[in-house]
């Protein structure tokens, strides 16, 4: 009889642990897939911003340095990696494009060129497309983060090593998309 309990509790026990587990690896897999989604918004906006330069270029002549730190922010942002990195490296290439759409408003030719509106709205678009791959990635993050931080699951996480993952944050004042009105 107390073989039959004890066979009962331990049969429990590794229930238990194995689905635990397995919730957890599920949790680690869709924390991965939302960061997969904003990597394809980030490369979509990285390919986006040379076409953009080349189309504005040669219209501002004058502002030739702006240009240049729009294309060091978009390496810098494409060799960052993990998510702290990358929401600095993004903050710098907002900021940087932000600056070449303030410029853009300088120049009449500019702002009626079709392919820097065609251009502006993809960016846009793709802006919007990153903010909610971001959501929903630090959405799954903080549902990872919370089951492996309660018990009895804690325990689980602490044997098969789960570490936490980190949020995907822009700073302060770089929080919304620049709003350019190019008409």
């Amino acid at each position: 009889m107390e073989i039959i309990i004890l066979l009962v509790v331990l049969g429990g026990l590794i229930l238990f642990v194995v689905g635990t587990y397995n919730s957890l690896v599920t949790l680690r897999n869709r924390v991965k897939n939302a960061w997969s989604q904003i990597d394809v918004q980030l490369k979509r906006r990285y390919d986006l911003i040379p076409n953009l330069v080349e189309t504005v270029k040669d219209y501002m002549e004058y502002e030739q340095e702006t240009l240049q730190r729009v294309i060091e922010a978009r390496n810098s942002a494409i060799e960052a990696q993990g998510p702290a990195e990358q929401g600095q490296a993004e903050d710098a290439l907002s900021g940087a494009l932000r600056q070449l759409f303030a410029l853009v408003e300088n120049y009449p030719d500019l702002k009626a060129n079709e392919n820097v509106l065609s251009l502006q709205e993809e960016l846009t678009s793709t802006e919007n497309k990153i903010s909610f791959a971001r959501q929903h990635y630090n959405d799954m993050v903080m549902t990872f983060n919370t089951r492996i931080q309660q018990f009895p699951a804690n325990i689980v996480a602490g044997m098969f090593d789960f570490p936490e993952q980190e949020f995907f944050e822009i700073e302060g004042g770089e929080r919304e998309v620049p709003k350019v009105d190019l008409r």
